[in-house]
């Protein structure tokens, strides 16, 4: 929890942040992404979204999370995908981008050819 100052906690002695780290419920997400909250609990139960649970068992998002929802969303629409599907993709382009990073560092280092 960057920028948090810890505070002693009276009771125990503990560390605490002085605040919580800004994150979204799922009605704030979907109204944020226009996505409609069933579909929402339908890509975290896929594994594409990560999500936070609470005491209460309340779903929460980071705010990254907008920024993978529209990621998904694109990869959906242009590719006109099943959702089920878009792990397999979203996976793949990932491990795509790492191999031309990779491949780009080896080059500015001097390294052997790629290939």
């Amino acid at each position: 929890m960057t920028g948090e100052t810890p505070s002693p906690d009276p009771a125990g002695g503990r560390l605490r942040p002085l605040a919580r780290p800004f994150r979204l419920s799922l009605d704030s997400y979907a109204r944020i992404t226009g996505v409609h909250p069933d579909v929402i609990r339908r890509l975290v139960a896929l594994g594409l979204l990560e999500r936070d649970l609470d005491a209460d068992g309340s779903i929460w998002f980071a705010p990254s999370q907008v920024r993978e929802m529209a990621r998904i969303q694109r990869v959906h629409l242009r590719l006109n995908l099943t959702y089920s599907s878009l792990g397999l993709v979203l996976d793949l382009l990932d491990r795509i981008s790492e191999l031309e990073r990779s491949h780009r560092r080896s080059r500015s280092e001097g390294g052997p050819p790629w290939t």
